[in-house]
């Protein structure tokens, strides 16, 4: 979706604010906005409460800083785990049970037994993993499985072809699985699919909502089985480029409300709760990597070279993705320079953006790199022997947490045992 008109990228700081900033916490760091994140979470909460048992769970993935999760716990919302990691992130802030998604992939049997323990809600990616799950912990009381349309659905450039996805199971699968369930004394269940990623097409959730209550119906139909809830998963997407409009939460809600009146109510199979896990559309926005330029050079492009890195933002080398950038304290200057915006890695795609149009840049140039709130720092790794780096919030009251202080040498050497190359030949 897209405006009629370029929309300026709008910040919660100054440049001054910045400088202050890095007087005490060196570049680069992301900084999260405190008041936005706690609005944004507000809003989505109150669209979608039209909903019949609505519930969101936050994509920890996204961001697993405990932080922002304890703020959106805060607000109302529960957590979609992935990992042992983050399901101890999850316990340490002291959700328990029904307040727990556990969406896996190639699970292994100690991520199953805490997920038990914490008495999540636990979603199969197969349906072998009923027996594996019953060897390893136990069939629980709920049980949920995940859907993979495969050919009936299109996917989107990030997360692929649905048949071409690792996830889920087929319709035969989950028609199968429950009735496999249900045979081992599951007694209650529930549904689950997410096949797109940072999609800004309100239909294309809304027929997802469409898709999953007509296989609601249909299990129904074949095995008797009544789910409690339909998770719709995450996949709505934000507005990187300027001239996007954000997804409206209410017209998507809306459009989820008449399917469901449509299809669930219809067939008499109401109530049925609706979840969703949105990660990126949270607190995507609102977050900022901030950088120094530390070179400019001029050969066949002209290249603007930064202090971070693909080690701080990964999208835009993994996935060619855009990122607004803005030059502080050149917000109105004329863009009549093109450059390369990158970073030191021994990586070609080690850019930030790609023959953008940008104010001229001079070495000791901050650059603030928009929408790393999702996926940013997340993503970060240490090929290179590149650091990650600090997380800052933003407070609601102006003032600034470190949330994560940035890596050392010490950090990146911690697992390793120099002494043991004595002798060693």
């Amino acid at each position: 979706m897209f405006k009629s008109k370029m929309q300026q990228k709008k910040l919660p700081f100054t440049k001054a604010k910045i400088l202050d900033i890095i007087k005490k916490y060196p570049t680069p760091f992301h900084i999260y906005d405190e008041k936005a994140i706690r609005q944004n979470a507000r809003n989505f909460l109150k669209s979608f409460g039209m909903l019949e048992g609505f519930r969101q769970f936050f994509a920890v993935k996204a961001n697993p800083n405990p932080y922002l999760i304890k703020i959106l716990k805060q607000e109302g919302m529960g957590v979609d785990c992935s990992s042992l990691p983050e399901l101890e992130i999850a316990e340490r802030l002291e959700f328990k049970g029904k307040d727990i998604m556990f969406s896996s992939n190639d699970t292994p049997a100690e991520e199953f037994v805490k997920a038990r323990k914490l008495g999540a809600v636990i979603n199969l990616d197969d349906t072998s993993h009923i027996d594996f799950l019953e060897k390893a912990a136990g069939i629980p009381d709920l049980i949920c499985f995940r859907y993979n349309p495969g050919p009936a659905r299109k996917g989107n450039e990030i997360i692929g072809k649905p048949e071409e996805a690792k996830y889920g199971l087929t319709r035969k699968q989950m028609i199968e699985s429950y009735k496999i369930a249900k045979n081992k004394r599951a007694r209650r269940f529930g549904m689950h699919t997410m096949i797109i990623s940072n999609e800004i097409n309100e239909g294309y959730f809304i027929e997802t909502a469409r898709m999953m209550f007509e296989l609601a119906v249909e299990v129904y139909n074949k095995t008797g089985v009544k789910v409690e809830f339909v998770n719709l998963g995450g996949g709505i997407g934000i507005p990187y480029r300027p001239e996007q409009e954000p997804m409206s939460y209410e017209r998507v809600a809306r459009g989820v409300k008449k399917a469901y009146d449509e299809i669930i109510v219809k067939n008499k199979l109401n109530p049925i709760k609706i979840f969703t896990e949105c990660g990126r559309v949270i607190t995507g926005p609102y977050g900022y990597l901030i950088t120094r330029v530390r070179h400019i050079k001029h050969i066949y492009r002209d290249y603007v070279g930064t202090d971070a890195s693909m080690a701080n933002l990964m999208r835009p080398g993994m996935y060619g993705a855009y990122h607004h950038v803005t030059v502080l304290g050149k917000e109105n200057a004329p863009k009549n320079h093109v450059y390369d915006v990158t970073g030191s890695l021994c990586e070609n795609n080690d850019k930030f953006a790609i023959q953008r149009k940008l104010p001229e840049i001079e070495r000791g140039d901050i650059l603030t790199i928009h929408d790393t709130g999702a996926h940013g720092h997340a993503m970060g790794f240490n090929y290179n022997g590149k650091l990650r780096s600090a997380e800052l919030l933003l407070r609601s009251d102006g003032s600034v947490k470190q949330i994560r202080r940035a890596e050392t040498m010490k950090d990146y050497f911690a697992t390793l045992d120099f002494r043991g190359l004595e002798g060693f030949d």
